[in-house]
């Protein structure tokens, strides 16, 4: 057991206890609170002074698929070979010996979403990981497969339209996702009929007819297995669009076909916030720290996060990034220096990234039978200056700094 004491702990959802402690137990938050009793024998950390939360999450990057340092022999997150590649898994990819995973540990960065990038309309199955390293990612995995990744605006269009096939247009990127769409809904009923028949045989054969032929299964297809999920709203479209006419575009099909519609980046998300609160679509909003690279980029403003959690949006702030995940503070710090309320924007890289991902059952908030991920700050998270003194993870020390 652990007892961590007279610190500020910020519980994101239940308040704030100043001073306060959180008590660990096998793994899991036991208590939190401003008179909690600490058992006979259980370690004590003095957090006087300092801030105590829970492990900051990214709910959008890349850390592991593109490993840190390393150029293309570990670009693993773009299979630009074919516009529509629902069946590839992050899984398959991530490296779990990715330099980058120690330093997010030492910024408290403890859950991540990774994944596929954006080449492909559809990239592929997101992964969502604890940030320790592991001899193997399947001891780092918090939930997998973590939503279909898609994509539309410039980057599709680009990679295709270079090699001369479809999509090369706006027009051509909705077109290719729609008649994905339509042959994992025909693949379905494919299936759906071929179970129909099935029990019908089974029906005969217990009515004494031995001679009655079993129907014949559908081919099996990976893509359109994977794609079922999202029609099934099993797994989050997690659509990447940075303009507002493209977040449209993501509303207009996800409407269509009834998808579970997570935006990702939504740069031009402040210009439609009242229509993305109206429908009740989060986002994962960002990177912040970015330049205007392209064009769709050109109307980025470090005010979007909040204008859009002003509105009502459920927002979370993304970096993006591989390593530089370990400055997701530093991008809700700057939303907040151009306007996001500050309860707003701690939510933004804890519980709601937690809720959007679909983990806010283990993680996002100190509150009892939660995983016990948590960090001690030596001051306010937002404040440059501020370091992670003590990061827990799953009940144990991840990093200390000396």
């Amino acid at each position: 057991m652990l007892a961590i004491t007279n610190g500020k702990v910020l519980t994101i959802t239940q308040g704030t206890f100043d001073p306060g402690t959180v008590l660990i137990d096998n793994g899991k938050i036991a208590a939190v609170g401003p008179d909690v009793t600490i058992p006979p024998g259980a370690e004590v950390y003095d957090a006087t002074g300092k801030v105590v939360m829970p492990g900051l999450i990214d709910a959008h990057c890349h850390t592991a698929v593109f490993a840190d340092g390393v150029g293309w022999e570990h670009a693993d997150g773009n299979e630009m070979t074919d516009p529509i590649t629902p069946h590839m898994r992050a899984l398959d990819a991530v490296h779990p010996e990715d330099l980058a995973f120690k330093d997010l540990i030492a910024a408290g960065v403890t859950t991540v979403l990774t994944g596929p990038g954006s080449g492909n309309l559809i990239g592929g199955q997101g992964i969502c990981l604890k940030t320790v390293p592991k001899p193997t990612v399947d001891e780092m995995i918090l939930l997998e497969p973590a939503g279909m990744k898609m994509a539309l605006g410039e980057n599709p269009k680009r990679v295709y339209g270079d090699q001369k096939k479809m999509p090369s247009t706006r027009m051509g990127n909705a077109a290719v996702l729609r008649a994905a769409l339509i042959d994992a809904q025909n693949y379905m009923a494919k299936w759906r009929r071929y179970d129909e028949e099935l029990s019908a045989h089974h029906a005969k054969v217990d009515a004494g007819d031995k001679e009655a032929e079993p129907p014949k299964p559908p081919d099996r297809d990976l893509k359109l297995e994977a794609l079922g999920k999202v029609l099934r709203r099993e797994l989050k479209a997690r659509v990447h669009a940075h303009r507002a006419d493209d977040m449209l575009t993501a509303i207009r099909i996800a409407e269509e076909f009834g998808l579970d519609l997570t935006l990702e980046h939504a740069t031009e998300g402040y210009k439609i916030a009242p229509i993305l609160a109206a429908k009740g679509i989060p986002v994962t909003a960002g990177p912040i720290l970015f330049s205007r690279a392209k064009v769709e980029l050109r109307e980025m403003t470090p005010k979007n996060p909040g204008l859009m959690a002003q509105a009502g949006v459920k927002v979370s702030i993304q970096t993006d990034e591989m390593s530089a995940v370990q400055y997701l503070a530093i991008n809700a710090a700057l939303a907040v220096r151009e306007g996001m309320a500050e309860e707003a924007a701690l939510r933004a890289i804890t519980i709601n990234p937690a809720e959007i991902i679909g983990v806010a059952d283990r993680v996002g908030s100190l509150e009892p039978g939660k995983d016990a991920d948590v960090v001690v700050f030596s001051g306010h998270p937002f404040d440059y200056r501020t370091v992670a003194e003590l990061v827990i993870v799953d009940g144990q020390v991840a990093h200390k700094r000396s």
